[in-house]
């Protein structure tokens, strides 16, 4: 017989998300008739803006014409959707061909695994996103899990609490090949400023790493200096791969979208082109996205789409606000919730699972344990602001009534 992957089974539990469905589902089967909000799971609730549905439908149907139908497109996306990321999101900082549509952020970390192999060196935000750790893991990035740390030998943890404003000290940080940094930050909802991005570029220069930077929140930062991606820092093109992702910028979580920005400027320790071998892998492992999500995207990025995105977001921040205001009011220490739509509360004295449990038994709210986004995160849990105003009215009164 074959054998097990012995790295899959170096995972610990289960997927964080599948986990916290799996408790849902439980809880309903002894409370048939409660009304379960969810708040855990970051999905998009709201409809996609008219004009980009319209563009979407207009696509599907045209496949039903022999002028309008499409077979394979370009694995690294379509030249004009390339461009338009280019133009408008990067201000012509990059060439169309320096950016590749891919169907989200989350595959795309994933094949950018296979791009470096099994034998780098990789630094995380504590907490983060469990996708960076999970799929090295997977590959073999790792050693064996340590249950009193709950860390994994062979990653470094770069510290990200309250006492720092959530940014790490990177003087102390010792060098790793990859550095996966997300701003504005899931699940904490901070965002670097910067001066701490620039600190973070000159520290990846000065070591020869790379940085993954993740923007998949980028489209929720209300604050005119903070920056919204990596490029805008000098130097970053040579030390950094920057994702995008349309899925909660533009309610695309359902419909799977998304980009990276791989500079020519970027070289391997040989003097190799990052680009070139991404290239290579990106148009392996991938297919291309669906021609018809593509011309979604386009449609998003023009004038109209960009103002039912906008709409969107002030929708979803209206949500977190909310939420924000309601645990401040209890004297409860909240984080996120500025630029991002998360709220990262500290509940000290339970674990976070005993915090998710007693939530949930007691007022029907499902949220995210912070121990599922790394060690660091224990003692916190993560409000996700995504969801009808309803819904989130009637959290509100839940949680004033139970905290």
């Amino acid at each position: 017989m074959v054998k097990r992957n012995p790295h899959v089974a170096k995972l610990q539990a289960g997927y964080l998300f599948p986990e916290i469905i799996r408790r849902k589902r439980a809880f309903l089967e002894k409370n048939p008739h409660a009304h379960v909000i969810n708040l855990g799971i970051g999905d998009t609730t709201e409809p996609l803006p008219a004009s980009i549905a319209q563009q979407l439908a207009q696509s599907a149907q045209a496949l039903g014409t022999r002028e309008g139908y499409t077979g394979y497109g370009l694995e690294e996306g379509q030249y004009a959707l390339r461009q338009l990321i280019a133009e408008r999101l990067y201000q012509k900082r990059f060439e169309a061909d320096e950016v590749f549509i891919s169907d989200g952020t989350n595959p795309d970390i994933g094949r950018l695994q296979v791009l470096f192999g099994n034998q780098v060196t990789i630094a995380v935000q504590d907490p983060s996103y469990p996708v960076y750790i999970d799929s090295a893991v997977i590959l073999g990035q790792t050693g064996e899990y340590h249950v009193p740390t709950r860390q994994y030998k062979g990653i470094t943890y770069l510290l990200c609490t309250p006492a720092n404003d959530f940014f790490p000290s990177l003087a102390h940080a010792p060098r790793t090949d990859l550095i996966y940094f997300c701003s504005p930050n899931n699940p904490t909802g901070a965002v670097a400023t910067y001066a701490q991005l620039e600190e973070l570029v000159a520290f990846a220069r000065k070591n020869h790493s790379i940085i993954i930077y993740d923007t998949a929140y980028a489209a929720y930062i209300q604050e005119k200096e903070i920056p919204r991606s990596i490029y805008e820092i000098p130097g970053a093109d040579q030390v950094a791969i920057e994702l995008g992702s349309f899925s909660k910028m533009a309610g695309f979580t359902g419909v799977r979208l998304g980009w990276s920005v791989v500079p020519k400027a970027l070289c391997f320790e040989e003097g190799y082109s990052v680009h070139a071998d991404w290239t290579r892998v990106h148009t392996t492992l991938f297919n291309g996205a669906s021609n018809i999500v593509q011309a979604g995207g386009m449609a998003a990025l023009q004038p109209e789409g960009q103002q039912g995105i906008q709409a969107l977001i002030r929708f979803y921040m209206e949500n977190v606000r909310l939420l924000r205001q309601t645990f401040e009011e209890r004297g409860y220490a909240v984080y996120g919730g500025v630029n991002a739509p998360y709220l990262w509360v500290h509940f000290p004295h339970q674990t976070s699972w005993q915090a998710f449990e007693a939530l949930l038994e007691k007022t029907q709210i499902v949220c995210a344990p912070g121990s599922g986004f790394g060690p660091a995160g224990e003692n916190f849990l993560r409000f996700s602001a995504f969801g009808n105003r309803a819904h989130i009215l009637e959290a509100v009164e839940r949680l004033r009534q139970y905290l």
